[in-house]
């Protein structure tokens, strides 16, 4: 049978086989052999073959070097690549003619197992693509499902990794039936494989099914956590993958304990965390999955419950990897990215990581000046590389909260320790009825006061 999801189980962690997805009644399918993690030690033939003048055409490098890290990151070992620039994609292969025969050739050379296309494959062009080669045929979306499938960790992100993969999967059923064209149709003649197809077909519809109800509650749950806790700023950390958004959350919260790693999406589950940021100023900050080019649409639409924090947001810190050649382009997917997920109005703050890795980064922070005014350059490698950001996010906090000033009787010392322990106490001033205290507070602290009979002007 011609497997085609999965590239690896574990990578460097070894080649232990396992199931990405499928549960239930699902498991008796003959399809079950599809879903097995494949040899750690696939040999496998990059290609890229982009529209002729088009902007991916123009870096058909760079986003062959990005899926080179992604299949990295899978597992697999990189040992040819094969390009084309194609006036109109083949509708049965993508490629041309010469080009299939030039892979196959190359396929039979390297020893290859496998062939990996960086833009997205029809079931049709997959399916003719594997006859030709002899081959499994993978694209740049079915790599991101599979490292998304090991790399997930909570239940919630389990839900939505296997909502993605069996969206992508149900169309290609099909392609993957091959093994049983030799039966063949017709009227007393219809054989087992169109019933079994029908079958796999129907079960997977309702498991799809199963699982958008399961991350509705979930999208329930997590607004009902929303709902009680302590009202403050709200950010969230959005940007290209590998950009050092977990690593601005550990170094902001102190908190070692948080994962971080050198490698395309190290993180996929939501991590929130309520920092302090000095004059009594607190922000509650999370971390969201990293963004790619050419991410696929159904992780997008599963992905939608985990990013609701994001949505949910008053300000959004796009953190970008400064040291990156194509970091500019990075900003524009991530905006695209944003703009799908209905984020767009949410206010942006482009935040520059890593500048200690720029070569001259004088030289880069006028040019980053120049484009983007209101931009940070921070690094996580030194001790005071986040100072700008945390003034930043304090100034934020205080215009959200403005001074008002309070009057404490002289013998109610609870609430005047009270404004010093919550607020930041700008001036304090006695007479011989009260202390007038002036004070930044939430607006919501400032209700409390009312509430509890205190008068405030």
């Amino acid at each position: 049978m011609v497997a085609s999801a999965g590239v690896r189980g574990g990578g460097r962690g070894g080649g232990k086989r396992r199931k990405l997805i499928y549960s239930g009644p699902l498991e008796e399918s003959p399809i079950k052999d599809l879903i097995h993690v494949q040899d750690p030690a696939e040999r496998c033939i990059l290609v890229a073959a982009p529209r002729k003048g088009s902007a991916d055409a123009a870096k058909m490098g760079e986003h062959l070097e990005e899926l080179g890290e992604l299949v990295d990151t899978a597992g697999a070992t990189v040992v040819g690549r094969l390009t084309q620039q194609v006036a109109s994609p083949h509708p049965g292969t993508l490629i041309g003619e010469g080009k299939v025969e030039e892979l196959r050739l190359l396929v039979a050379e390297l020893g290859a197992t496998l062939v990996i296309f960086d833009e997205e494959l029809t079931p049709v062009q997959g399916s003719n693509l594997e006859r030709e080669t002899k081959v499994r045929i993978m694209d740049r979306a079915e790599v991101i499902l599979d490292i998304f499938s090991t790399r997930a960790r909570s239940h919630e992100a389990k839900l939505q990794v296997e909502l993605a993969q069996l969206q992508y999967l149900l169309p290609r059923l099909t392609r993957m039936w091959t093994h049983l064209s030799r039966i063949r149709g017709g009227i007393g003649l219809r054989g087992p494989g169109e019933t079994q197809l029908e079958t796999d077909r129907r079960m997977i519809r309702k498991k799809i099914q199963y699982l958008r109800g399961k991350l509705l509650e979930v999208e329930r749950h997590r607004s009902t956590l929303r709902q009680g806790r302590q009202p403050m700023l709200g950010v969230a950390l959005v940007g290209y993958t590998n950009a050092g958004k977990s690593s601005v959350l550990r170094g902001l919260s102190g908190e070692h304990e948080i994962v971080v790693e050198d490698r395309l999406f190290a993180t996929l589950d939501t991590l929130t965390r309520e920092i302090e940021l000095g004059g009594g100023a607190r922000v509650r900050m999370t971390d969201t999955v990293g963004f790619i080019r050419k991410l696929p649409h159904h992780l997008v639409a599963s992905f939608r419950a985990t990013l609701e924090e994001a949505r949910g947001a008053d300000l959004l810190l796009h953190v970008v990897d400064a040291s990156h050649p194509e970091s500019e382009d990075h900003i524009l997917v991530v905006d695209q990215v944003l703009s799908e997920l209905e984020m767009a109005d949410t206010p942006v703050r482009l935040v520059f990581n890593k500048m200690d890795l720029v070569e001259d980064p004088t030289g880069y922070a006028l040019r980053v000046r120049e484009l983007h005014p209101d931009a940070l350059l921070i690094n996580t490698m030194q001790t005071d590389g986040l100072e700008s950001l945390k003034r930043a996010l304090r100034e934020e906090a205080e215009r959200r909260r403005p001074p008002v000033r309070v009057l404490v009787p002289l013998s109610d010392g609870a609430t005047l320790a009270r404004l010093y322990r919550q607020g930041e106490v700008l001036r304090c001033d006695q007479d011989e009825e009260c202390y007038a205290v002036t004070v930044r507070l939430e607006p919501w602290q400032v209700t409390q006061l009312r509430e509890a009979g205190c008068e405030v002007q």
